[in-house]
């Protein structure tokens, strides 16, 4: 009896993670994207010389994100949070500012927000959306630079 309701809970336990993986893994978001610099502006600036990538994983009733990229002065980046839809702070490993936090909010199926806190006060927020064909996303970005310039990036992402 005992072993049966076991196999009965294992079972049930890959359907729950199978159906949630199945829900998440349908959001055009979960992939690798690499950004168009062509496309992308960044004001004040400066641009970027190097296209980072963007990959984007389910996880846990949320994203895992890691982005590798570089600093407009060249030096390499390597960030990675993860989160869930639930407006709550989740910490960012590799941030440039120490402290960094995300906060994710769903918007609609192909939208999504993120709320960038360094030392727990707003600094940048940036809505992410992709399009009706999933090929691009476009992540548009408001807030303060480390200069407490007023900065607005839209930055273009190509699926790879």
């Amino acid at each position: 009896m005992q072993k049966r309701i076991a196999v009965v809970v294992v079972t049930l336990a890959f359907l729950v993670a199978g159906t949630i993986a199945r829900t998440q893994s349908s959001d055009p978001w979960i992939g690798t994207w690499k950004v168009n610099l062509e496309k992308s502006t960044y004001s004040p600036g400066p641009k970027p010389t190097v296209a980072a990538t963007v990959k984007i994983e389910p996880s846990a009733g949320g994203v895992k994100t890691t982005i590798d990229g570089a600093t407009p002065e060249g030096q390499p980046t390597h960030q990675e949070s993860a989160g869930s839809f639930d407006g709550k702070d989740n910490p960012v490993k590799g941030a440039l500012a120490p402290n960094t936090t995300n906060a994710l909010k769903r918007i609609d199926a192909r939208t999504f927000e993120v709320m960038a806190k360094v030392d727990g006060k707003p600094a940048l927020t940036t809505r992410v959306a992709v399009s009706a064909d999933g090929k691009t996303m476009t992540a548009t970005q408001t807030g303060e630079n480390a200069q407490g310039q007023s900065l607005k990036n839209v930055i273009v992402l190509d699926k790879q």
